[in-house]
């Protein structure tokens, strides 16, 4: 059943598993359609899967508080796709990517120490890392295939619009506009892997998942078209998500020891793995966007929930995928395949059953 201590708690989880996400579990539409190109009114030329597609397992979670666990539901060790919550954990690569000397600083061009044609030009040459990481970067063109046009106009969340999605519009300056878009996100992930000269999976393993006691069964996989050669060995560019398949395959047991990780500030047992104010100036709201950081998702703003905390912030993940983290109160929360619009009602019970007496 569950792992539940107070009946408060189990009141969490009940909400839980009472408000599944709509997604087939085959990941597949009745009609063939894939569950991204359905949920984001994807057409056109840019649609082909081009990564590993799972079937999902239904809805799982774990609950940490001051470390301990405190509730859990479902399968905790089934490894599912996640989807955008891969794009905080580059975020977390770019920081192992600061501390190794590999980015300098946030402020140059990328192209200054990512040579070819992706970061070149008059506008794309302007980009930096800053950008790419604040999601506001303008990045236009293709890669592996996906041209950015692909997102242009694109929402997300609950009551999202995405009648335009698709449609050329015309960009603007680098740092200028934000807009959640996948193209620019494995721009990113390609140009972290040719500063680590590594594959991705490879770098968190070692230097994050391994540390922190994570299993062996998660994996990360890019595209049948993202295979590149660095210092003359193929490896595969992976992506920030399942767009086009691919993505982050993990359990909810290894996505909570990562969050328990960032709730410590990137300290392990006494290692401080990621720089010290690597959190702090991920956390810091963009320009433009007040409710975003470095790819992750902040309580902040003018959308923000007055009944959760202001320091509170969480990756998220299509499909109903979420590391929610409230570090002030020590709190970790991991939800699977939860409805989206289940989880502000879901937090907000679970903040009042872990802090009202």
């Amino acid at each position: 059943m569950t792992f539940a201590a107070t009946p408060a708690l189990q009141a969490v989880v009940d909400h839980a598993q009472a408000h599944e996400t709509d997604w087939p579990r085959s990941m597949y539409h009745a009609d063939g359609a894939y569950v991204g190109n359905r949920e984001w009114n994807e057409s056109g030329p840019w649609t082909e899967i081009v990564g590993p597609v799972k079937p999902r397992g239904g809805p799982a979670g774990v609950i940490l508080h001051r470390g301990q666990r405190v509730a859990e539901w479902g399968d905790t060790t089934r490894a599912d796709m996640t989807f955008s919550i891969a794009k905080s954990y580059l975020s977390v690569l770019a920081g192992l990517a600061v501390k190794d000397g590999l980015i300098a600083d946030l402020g140059p061009p990328v192209g200054d120490s990512v040579p070819g044609p992706h970061f070149s030009g008059d506008h794309n040459g302007r980009i930096t890392w800053r950008h790419l990481l604040q999601m506001n970067s303008e990045w236009r063109g293709e890669i592996f295939g996906k041209d950015d046009q692909v997102d242009h106009y694109r929402q997300i969340g609950p009551g999202a619009d995405n009648s335009r999605k698709g449609q050329l519009r015309a960009v603007g300056e680098p740092g200028s506009h934000y807009e959640y878009n996948d193209v620019r996100v494995n721009a990113l992930a390609y140009a972290l892997m040719m500063r680590f000269r590594r594959p991705l999976p490879e770098v968190l393993r070692a230097r994050i998942m391994d540390p922190i006691g994570a299993s062996s069964d998660w994996r990360w996989e890019g595209y049948s078209t993202s295979w590149v050669e660095v210092d003359g060995t193929r490896m595969q560019s992976v992506t920030g998500g399942g767009h086009w398949g691919g993505g982050l395959f993990i359990s909810a047991e290894d996505h909570a020891k990562f969050g328990q990780f960032i709730c410590q500030n990137g300290n392990w047992n006494g290692a401080q793995i990621l720089p010290e104010d690597w959190m702090q100036r991920s956390l810091t709201p963009t320009p433009t966007l007040d409710k975003y950081g470095f790819l992750w998702w902040l309580n902040r703003g003018a959308e923000a929930d007055p009944k959760l905390p202001e320091s509170a912030f969480s990756a998220q993940g299509a499909g109903g995928h979420t590391i929610w983290i409230a570090p002030e109160q020590e709190i970790v929360a991991v939800m699977r395949w939860l409805a989206p619009t289940a989880t502000p009602p879901f937090l907000r019970r679970l903040f009042a059953a872990l802090t009202e007496s």
